[in-house]
């Protein structure tokens, strides 16, 4: 599941391209995988992409955002016409889009951005802004954010009986970390993934390590290892995968 680094990369790259743009039409190939009514988003201009926990958010000018999150198997790849080949295949799609994984096609007035999702489990949503305040409210302080501090480690782990490796994936805790990134952080930080929250005495070496596979993470361009299908808005693969430690 892309986590963190992963997500924001595609943010980083999708502002580049879809600032700006107006969204002519919106194909919907798989209507289970689309929560809300299309004609919302029709002529809506784009003013700006970002990313909450493994979220996508493209935010439109009618106080509306589409909300994406790519789960297991998705993919969010931006052309910059209606059919796009790839010269390396894309993870369940190939080298042509749109492919049979291929379940969402937003057309742009320049350009087309492409959902693709081999299991089924990522979601495309359009809410308001106060539907986004509420599902917000429900997430944890963003991993790489200023208020995730190593007091707020302390805090949350002294109040954790369960493994320390569930506390970094609860998202209601933590926003942003997956199973890689858990397993990096804790390894870099000497913690077993088993020892209880509440037991865990190296809160300063877990935050710094969580930072680091992080950072890691984003200079690399996300992690793209043998068993995902993550790539990037452009259908390149990230880089990360190669300098694991324990994944």
């Amino acid at each position: 599941m892309p986590e963190l680094p992963e997500v924001s990369t595609i943010v980083a790259q999708l502002n580049e391209v879809l600032k700006g743009k107006t969204i002519l039409d919106a194909e919907i190939r798989l209507q289970k995988l689309f929560i809300g009514d299309k004609k919302q988003i029709i002529n809506k201009k784009i003013l700006d992409v970002e990313r909450r926990a493994k979220m996508i958010i493209i935010k439109l000018d009618n106080n509306l955002s589409i909300v994406i999150h790519l789960k297991m198997t998705g993919q969010l790849i931006y052309a910059d016409k209606d059919l796009i080949s790839f010269p390396n295949p894309i993870p369940f799609a190939g080298t042509t889009l749109p492919a049979k994984t291929t379940h969402v096609i937003f057309k742009l007035n320049k350009g087309t951005l492409f959902f693709n999702d081999m299991r089924q489990f990522g979601w495309v949503r359009v809410i308001s802004n106060l539907q986004f305040s509420i599902l917000n409210e429900k997430l944890g302080p963003d991993a790489l954010g200023k208020d995730f501090t190593p007091e707020y480690l302390q805090k949350i782990c002294g109040n954790w009986g369960r493994p320390i490796k569930l506390l970094l994936l609860d998202q209601s805790r933590i926003a942003g970390i997956g199973n890689i990134y858990a397993n990096e952080a804790l390894w870099y930080a000497g913690i077993s993934p088993m020892k209880r929250g509440r037991e865990v005495t190296k809160i300063t070496e877990l935050y710094d390590g969580i930072q680091k596979v992080l950072e890691m993470g984003l200079k690399y361009g996300g992690s793209s290892a043998a068993d995902e299908a993550f790539v990037d808005a452009h259908g390149i693969a990230g880089k990360m995968q190669e300098h694991f430690v324990v994944y």
